[in-house]
């Protein structure tokens, strides 16, 4: 005789529901994951530091030694160069648009400067990418470009760096008067001061970042050979692509407080 399967042993029980549903959960988790990874590696900027790492770390294995290392690194200066093409438009855009209200004249004056040097180097760095690929046979006005648009590079860094250190005196003395507003509180837990604090420590990195970056352009000047070498330079390049790299992240969606 055949028994017929019981009513409760065709009823899934609850450990399987719980297990689907935690397995379902870390699906979705997944798929948010490498949702914010392809919108990541969407972004052209964010591609071109991914090819400036790669550059600088050839550039810090080679040491300036002819091998594959070193190989890579032209190659990879090389094509970088095309994510650049009209990038200076960008820049020229950004200076000729008004300061924010409120920035003090001397910041506004280094925020220019700083616009009209970066689209200088990435105009310039067009005509280096012609000579560099031949359409241009000219390698000593090649050169000689080259060298204009790296110093220009490294003033326009230099100017960041300004900008930043003053932005970052003007949020410390705002985030001072904000602690005497909230004295007797949690500053910590009133969410102006933690946005404050975000941008402190945004405008922190990125001063490091052009402090560094005057560096490597010391370097790839050759200005100072003995102390600034091609795996100094390569180093200091890196860690800049990574910051560069840590800066073009999105930006994950504020997880909702649960209400009590």
């Amino acid at each position: 005789m055949v028994r017929r399967p019981s009513l409760c042993s065709t009823i899934p029980s609850a450990g399987f529901i719980s297990d689907t549903k935690r397995n379902m959960g870390s699906l979705d988790a997944t798929r948010a994951e490498l949702g914010l990874v392809v919108l990541y590696l969407n972004k052209a900027e964010a591609r071109d530091k991914i090819c400036r790492a790669i550059q600088y770390g050839s550039k810090f294995i080679s040491n300036g030694q002819p091998g594959t290392a070193q190989d890579v690194d032209k190659s990879t200066t090389l094509a970088r160069k095309v994510f650049r093409l009209l990038k200076w438009v960008n820049d020229l855009h950004a200076l000729i648009s008004p300061p924010a209200k409120g920035t003090p004249l001397t910041l506004v004056l280094l925020g220019k400067s700083k616009n009209a040097l970066l689209s200088t180097f990435l105009f310039l760095d067009q005509f280096v990418w012609l000579g560099r690929t031949g359409i241009i046979k000219n390698k000593e006005a090649t050169d000689r470009v080259a060298r204009i648009s790296m110093y220009c590079w490294m003033a326009s860094s230099a100017c960041a760096g300004l900008v930043e250190l003053g932005e970052l005196k003007r949020l410390s003395r705002s985030m001072r008067k904000l602690a005497k507003e909230l004295r007797g509180t949690d500053k910590y837990e009133n969410e102006q001061y933690q946005n404050k604090m975000k941008q402190s420590d945004e405008r922190l990195l990125a001063l490091v970042k052009a402090a560094m970056d005057v560096v490597v352009a010391i370097g790839l000047l050759q200005l100072a050979p003995k102390k600034v070498t091609p795996r100094v330079t390569g180093a200091f390049g890196f860690i800049t692509s990574l910051i560069s790299c840590y800066q073009q992240l999105p930006s994950r969606a504020p997880v909702a407080k649960a209400k009590v």
